[in-house]
């Protein structure tokens, strides 16, 4: 796969789907996302997006093959030079200072529409001047503005290498904050990003909230088996560690799905009662979700994935009420949502939850609002609004 490519003789027309208004057919679009090495949240979003525009050329700092959906590697792939240094396919995060001459060198001259998926360097790709630019942001850049000790703090890197870290992270700020002018239109996964948005790049955001697959996380029909469950990355911003003093406090068994170089030190630290499950196929996950008696959120979350597909399982969710939780979590009714990040307050709501009464089935009717289709739909009329022609006053 090589960079650099114009394919200017190709076309697309995107899938009809749903009533709202869409894109016209015809727009040769390309889809811009930061790196395909394995199928997490945002890479579930671009499958969706993919899935309306089969032929659009999908551009990426690196794609490991294989790692991915056949749907995302269906269509012409192209990739930067990352793709061809040593070791980058596991070793990617330090290249972060090369991502803006990475992801700027890509020529999008050809299209008629750029779709950046990106919480990372994608949103600066350099469409034409008379392509639109629709950039879906999943948050801007975490690492660059507010949360640069989760991920090269000294804790993680090393103290030297924090330094070096931050110096270049410095410079990613301004350059992520000096390219927001690129996208023609935002549209953020929550309610939480857009203000995210606002804040650092002084610009308005639509929201989509990302899709979610209620119809392969359905419920199961059986009651619960009384153990919480988080399915979480392992890295000390996701608060596994609270989850797991809140569970023992409550004295409720807790399960965990993840992993993640925390992973060793929650071992150390974790419980009797509690069990770390590793990396699960998608067919175990949904096991759990639907034998579990409580999904836990301890930490803040952009949109949280989780909850949602728990919710799609009829299982009732216990979130902190902060961030993407409180879009997707109806206190008292899908949940509770607790005021403070504290083993008290979290061990009180785990306890009413496991031994409360929650609707199963309207856990799931509210989760079916953040369905596949809908997504679909609504980011279909974002991009048709997009790519409408100017309206014109006629002077009486």
């Amino acid at each position: 796969m090589t960079a650099m490519v114009s394919p200017r003789e190709s076309s697309q027309t995107p899938r009809p789907f749903g009533a709202a208004p869409g894109p016209r057919p015809g727009l040769r679009v390309a889809l811009v996302h930061d790196w395909l090495t394995g199928m997490r949240g945002g890479e579930r979003t671009l499958d969706a997006i993919c899935e309306l525009f089969p032929e659009a050329h999908r551009f990426t700092l690196l794609h490991v093959p294989g790692s991915v959906s056949p749907t995302i590697e269906a269509g012409p792939m192209h990739t930067s030079f990352i793709q061809r240094l040593p070791l980058a396919a596991r070793y990617y995060r330090p290249l972060l200072p090369l991502f803006p001459a990475a992801i700027e060198q890509f020529d999008l001259d050809a299209f008629d529409v750029v779709i950046s998926s990106s919480h990372c360097a994608a949103k600066s790709a350099i469409p034409t001047g008379r392509a639109r630019h629709l950039n879906y942001c999943f948050t801007p850049m975490r690492y660059a503005w507010d949360q640069f000790d989760a991920y090269f703090g000294p804790a993680r890197v090393g103290p030297v290498a924090s330094r070096v870290f931050r110096w270049g992270l410095s410079a990613m700020a301004r350059w992520d904050v000096s390219t927001a002018g690129r996208v023609d239109r935002y549209v953020a996964i929550s309610q939480y990003v857009a203000g995210r948005i606002r804040r650092y790049y002084n610009r308005s955001a639509s929201v989509v909230h990302p899709p979610v697959d209620t119809k392969f996380f359905h419920p199961s029909g059986r009651p619960s088996d009384g153990y919480a469950l988080i399915v979480s990355a392992l890295v000390p911003y996701k608060h596994v560690d609270l989850a797991m003093r809140a569970c023992a406090r409550a004295g409720v068994p807790l399960r965990v799905v993840g992993t993640g170089p925390d992973a060793d030190r929650l071992r150390e630290a974790a419980q009797p009662g509690v069990e770390f499950l590793g990396a699960l196929s998608d067919e175990q996950v949904r096991t759990a979700y639907q034998g579990a008696a409580a999904v836990l959120l301890p930490g803040t979350e952009d949109f949280g994935i989780a909850p949602v597909e728990g919710q799609a399982c009829g299982r009732p969710v216990v979130a902190l009420r902060h961030g993407g939780a409180c879009e997707t979590v109806v206190d008292g009714v899908t949940g509770i949502l607790v005021p403070e990040a504290t083993d008290t307050a979290f061990a009180d709501a785990v306890h009413q939850v496991v031994h409360g009464s929650f609707d199963p089935d309207a856990i799931r009717r509210h989760a079916l609002g953040f369905s596949r289709e809908r997504f679909q739909d609504e980011l279909r009329a974002q991009i048709g609004e997009l790519m409408a022609p100017p309206t014109e006053s006629v002077a009486s």
